[in-house]
């Protein structure tokens, strides 16, 4: 898609994000920098009444730090851009809500990203089984049905540039 819709369905997008109750009160949300065209957030890190964390790829496991708008970053391993590793550290304890991108979701919560299973990996630990966890990807990645392996963890909501389901 042009880079003129990839914004106008991001900003969208994140309108239904900043009109449901999930980002209503003080939280810390869990997000993610956008790589090869997934739903740019960024709109949403301005909102300091929330406390932003983002991931840092290191091996197979992701860790997550504290990151404020203007802050500097790095570009990870995989090209995407990531906090430093002397950034604040975040605890699946700290956490209210995870936004988890995706290249594809369907309507029974589970996505396909980019075949690291690094989410897949986080989410099916213990201490992040009760975290809310909303799929993030754009209406035309939004299926009826995807292979699912037995390692893949159903989210528990899908937001795209039409709207938010919870599932």
């Amino acid at each position: 898609m042009s880079v003129e819709e990839w914004r106008e369905k991001s900003d969208r997008l994140c309108f239904h994000l900043q009109a449901s109750s999930l980002l209503a009160t003080p939280k810390t949300i869990l997000a993610y920098f956008s790589f090869r065209q997934e739903p740019d957030l960024s709109s949403l890190f301005t909102h300091s009444q929330h406390r932003w964390g983002f991931p840092r790829c290191v091996g197979k496991s992701l860790f997550w730090h504290v990151w404020q708008l203007g802050e500097p970053l790095q570009t990870g391993a995989y090209g995407i851009f990531e906090p430093f590793a002397d950034a604040p550290a975040l605890k699946a304890s700290e956490v209210d809500l995870i936004l988890v991108p995706a290249v594809a979701c369907d309507v029974r919560g589970y996505r396909l990203g980019y075949g690291g299973g690094f989410y897949d990996r986080m989410l099916s630990a213990s201490e992040w089984a009760s975290v809310p966890t909303i799929g993030i990807v754009f209406a035309s990645a939004y299926l009826p049905n995807l292979p699912v392996e037995a390692w893949d963890v159903k989210l528990q909501g899908i937001c795209t540039d039409k709207g938010l389901s919870y599932l």
